[in-house]
């Protein structure tokens, strides 16, 4: 019974956030490719596990702190590109994807469903029972204005920049940038949060970031890119 809430309350700030992002489409989008990106966002969270595991693997004979930046750095960067991915391999091919606002509304769809696997990973702990409800609700309510808007503010970068790209004739410069602009976002926010005790000023960095991130929607939307 535990697990099955955890699992549920995992979910809640990904959906959270969804009701919010899609109200920034220029049209109702179709429910199945939103479903759909969600779900391979989720996916990839598994793909991106059995990668990290693999680069602790390869750096666990380096000099390299876990809080260092570097290795945050590495770490996120990799989650970047799987969440792009996904977004991608979701999306691309299908004929309702034919306006470049939707290259950032998708992305932050799937990012939704690559941290609804992360909360509820953080949630189970390798323990269903380890949590009260009291924590849980903690951890989760710092989730949804931490690590969670954290994943849609990156992946919106991405998503802005694939849209660029898009606009630009395939221009693969804007989308490197946006991955490189996204992985920077997250290895600060990570480091700030593990490395210092006061995480004011990492949440006062992403209200900072999501202005931009909204803002782009608009510009967007509005054609002025």
């Amino acid at each position: 019974m535990v697990l099955a809430v955890q699992v549920l309350l995992g979910f809640i700030p990904s959906f959270a956030w969804l009701l919010f992002y899609i109200q920034e489409g220029m049209r109702p989008e179709p429910k199945r490719l939103i479903g759909l990106a969600f779900v391979t966002g989720a996916a990839f969270a598994f793909i991106a596990l059995i990668f990290q595991l693999g680069l602790r693997e390869f750096l666990s004979e380096a000099p390299i702190n876990e809080r260092s930046f570097l290795w945050l750095l590495l770490f996120g960067g990799v989650e970047e590109f799987l969440k792009f991915a996904a977004a991608y391999a979701a999306v691309h091919k299908s004929p309702d994807f034919d306006q470049p606002v939707e290259a950032m509304l998708y992305t932050v769809v799937a990012a939704l469903g690559f941290a609804a696997v992360e909360n509820v990973g953080v949630l189970i702990g390798g323990n269903p029972g380890s949590l009260g409800f009291a924590n849980i609700f903690h951890v989760i309510t710092f989730r949804f204005i931490g690590a969670t808007l954290l994943h849609t503010l990156a992946s919106g970068l991405v998503g802005y920049h694939w849209a660029l790209s898009i606009r630009h004739f395939g221009a693969k410069r804007y989308l490197i940038g946006g991955l490189v602009g996204a992985t920077l976002l997250h290895a600060i926010f990570n480091y700030g949060i593990l490395n210092y005790s006061e995480r004011g000023l990492s949440l006062a960095l992403l209200i900072i970031v999501g202005f931009f991130v909204l803002g782009d929607f608009e510009k967007l939307k509005a054609k002025v890119v």
